[in-house]
């Protein structure tokens, strides 16, 4: 995938200008595919030269003009080919993880500070995603949002990224918590 294709889910149910799609990127795209501002503002130069994406100027009073993105005819048919194409398996590819392979060849204090750290990054996520989900569905029922509400792409999606961070954070601690069990032990050998 493509950061394009990121850009175009993105725009598919509202205009959206730089800012607003950074935010979006930020708060729920994140969860799936990260990127920079600048890349952003790339990207929808690159998007509209390709005729996928269009923009507008909007005139504000005590702002500068902003411009806002849409995605066109052309944009949606690529998103349609996008979704029909063959999705290959996901990796993971995390540094974190390298460390904790040499857990028994180094010092692990380093290790557990990093652990601890990105547990309390993930329980961070995880009431991020627990509160926008909870906005997503109003007052329904997640099964009453999930069979009749109106946008349930972003639903499922952010759903994806609580239970990612979810799994980051219990795995964090539960390492956390053995590689200190394991150092207690050897301290007191």
């Amino acid at each position: 995938m493509a950061l394009r294709h990121a850009v175009l889910a993105a725009l598919l149910n509202e205009e959206l200008s730089g800012y607003q799609l950074a935010k979006a990127f930020d708060t729920g795209v994140a969860n799936f595919w990260h990127a920079l501002p600048q890349q952003l503002y790339a990207e929808l130069t690159r998007l509209e030269g390709d005729g996928l994406i269009t923009g507008r100027e909007v005139v504000q009073d005590t702002r500068p003009t902003k411009r806002l993105f849409r995605v066109t005819d052309a944009g949606t048919a690529e998103m349609e080919r996008f979704t029909a194409a063959a999705t290959k398996p996901s990796f993971i590819r995390d540094d974190l993880l390298v460390k904790v392979q040499a857990a028994d060849h180094v010092d692990t204090g380093e290790l557990i500070a990093q652990l601890t750290e990105r547990a309390a990054f993930a329980r961070a996520k995880v009431e991020l995603f627990g509160s926008l989900l909870q906005t997503m569905r109003g007052d329904r029922t997640e099964d009453d949002h999930l069979r009749h509400g109106e946008r349930i792409g972003p639903y499922l999606t952010c759903l994806r990224g609580l239970a990612f961070e979810q799994e980051n954070r219990d795995w964090c601690e539960r390492s956390v918590a053995i590689l200190n069990e394991r150092r207690s032990a050897r301290a007191r050998a």
